[in-house]
């Protein structure tokens, strides 16, 4: 439980470069982060094939938030965020957690594992595209490359699914919506005003989701209720420890100590890392267009985490 997540308690966030050099506990986080929500995602598709998906979701996060509050007891982190915060910090939870993970783990059971990744990291285009648009972010031409990049990469991994999927318009309408919400999510979770740490937000937006969830399991999913396989529990380990317990805290700090377009394009190997893995573990077909795609996403990190000459010169 030695990772520090805990970020600045401050409100006065350093105006940075739109290139920025990640230090090394960045660079390591980003990494773990990578392997754990890229391989979660064949994970989550064995663990809600079979089994109701916001059952699924609400099991793993009763089981993974305390696992998050303990690790901010080992850190000394407090707990209480002052009541005039609560509003704000409800809004983040909505727009980072309550569509995110109730609208994706429904898509996961309808789509392939691979192209529930892609869809769902479409997040990056959206937030790029919010933040210049929306919120007045200025990027540098680097950065609009990345976003092409990433654009047209997740349109190869697409390019043998449009008449699978146009079979199923509800998986990649639910996916697409949870990329978008998420996307206006870490906008609004970079710009916070809430002079606490990151993982203390964390733990309350896990925790009014695990609420949320667990309402809407009862509501929709309780007549198809049944015990879990030892395959779906398997599952439900894996994200409650590692994806509620690590990666959720990971990508917070991330996502508010870095650049919006440079936290958001920093994760694009994982949709790829889910196309990968869910071929190797449940034999979904690859194509040269996914190869493709891993250049090009590859390409899209580079733009934005590869430091400029001043950036450079400076470290």
């Amino acid at each position: 439980m030695g990772w520090d997540f805990r970020g600045a308690a401050s409100n006065n966030w350093p105006k940075m470069p739109a290139m920025h050099k990640l230090s090394t506990r960045q660079w390591t986080v980003l990494v773990l982060l990578t392997l754990v929500w890229g391989i979660n995602w064949p994970i989550m598709k064995i663990g809600v094939t079979g089994f109701p998906p916001l059952t699924f979701r609400s099991i793993c996060m009763w089981l993974g938030t305390p696992v998050l509050g303990l690790v901010l007891l080992v850190q000394g982190v407090p707990f209480r965020i002052e009541r005039k915060h609560w509003r704000e910090l409800l809004t983040l939870a909505t727009f980072n957690m309550f569509f995110w993970h109730g609208l994706i783990i429904v898509a996961v059971q309808s789509l392939s594992s691979g192209r529930a990744a892609i869809l769902g990291y479409t997040m990056p285009i959206f937030s790029a595209v919010l933040g210049a648009l929306v919120f007045g972010d200025r990027l540098a031409k680097r950065a609009w490359g990345g976003v092409a990049a990433a654009s047209l990469g997740v349109v190869l991994l697409l390019w043998h699914e449009i008449s699978n999927l146009s079979g199923k318009p509800m998986g990649v309408l639910l996916a697409l919506g949870a990329a978008s919400t998420w996307a206006l999510g870490t906008q609004l979770l970079r710009r916070t005003r809430m002079p606490v740490p990151t993982l203390t937000i964390s733990f309350w937006m896990a925790t009014l989701t695990t609420v949320v969830m667990t309402v809407l399991a009862l509501w929709l999913e309780r007549d198809a209720w049944h015990a879990p396989s030892g395959r779906t529990w398997g599952a439900i380990g894996f994200n409650a420890v590692l994806v509620f317990g690590f990666a959720q805290a990971a990508w917070f700090y991330l996502a508010r100590s870095l650049p919006p377009v440079a936290s958001t394009l920093s994760v694009m190997m994982i949709p790829v890392l889910g196309v990968f893995s869910g071929a190797l573990w449940l034999g979904e077909v690859l194509h040269w267009q996914d190869w493709a795609a891993v250049g090009l996403m590859l390409v899209a990190i580079a733009a934005v985490l590869w430091p400029s000459r001043a950036v450079a010169s400076e470290a």
